[in-house]
């Protein structure tokens, strides 16, 4: 398979004022399309061509790095368009996802505590999650391009914590980041799609 940078789902404004229209141009036209060219020149002559792009992130990891970087935020960036929308955030949860967040995560005020620091405590580039592992929620941070799919569990929501995904909006702000990203920008019917394709 080949890389294909996708459309967003939404307007470039449709995010703002939590998300700027300048913020997901350059994230998406620029950031994202330079993962999809790259990965495609470092795809050729791999031995995974024909491959899905999960299998690609999970046999290039620790054997093929640039290509592993590559695809793996081809990967991330797929999703992390849809894991935002308009008017998204806050606590009206489906009640399959609330009821997990309750058992497995203590319930949903410390699942947003939680996810905020693990955010802010991924030193440098990478990503907080929330991953199905072993049946079970949980909260994961990865470095760079790194994912849960090479940590044996399956990604449901991600956050983008590479400065270029918010500090033309926050500066250095990335609690502030990570707070709006939570309470008004989640789309929590594709978390649920990715939580019962998981299970």
């Amino acid at each position: 398979m080949s890389f294909e940078l996708p459309d967003l789902p939404y307007a470039y404004d449709a995010l703002a004022p939590y998300m700027s229209a300048e913020t997901l141009e350059f994230h998406h036209d620029k950031h994202h399309q330079a993962y999809v060219t790259k990965g495609n020149e470092l795809l050729a002559g791999s031995g995974l061509e024909g491959k899905s792009l999960e299998e690609i992130v999970k046999e290039s990891y620790g054997k093929n790095a640039p290509l592993f970087n590559n695809a793996g935020q081809h990967y991330n960036h797929i999703h992390f368009w849809k894991w935002m929308k308009k008017d998204g955030g806050g606590t009206s949860l489906p009640g399959a996802l609330a009821s997990a967040i309750d058992s497995d995560l203590g319930g949903y005020d410390k699942f947003r505590a939680d996810f905020i620091a693990a955010g802010v405590g991924q030193f440098g580039s990478g990503w907080a999650w929330l991953a199905v592992k072993d049946g079970k929620l949980e909260i994961m941070k990865t470095p760079n391009g790194e994912n849960p799919l090479v940590h044996g569990a399956a990604p449901i929501l991600g956050c983008d914590v590479w400065e270029h995904s918010y500090y033309i909006d926050y500066r250095n702000a990335r609690p502030k980041y990570l707070e709006a990203f939570i309470d008004n920008m989640i789309n929590w019917d594709y978390v649920l799609e990715m939580y019962e394709a998981a299970k």
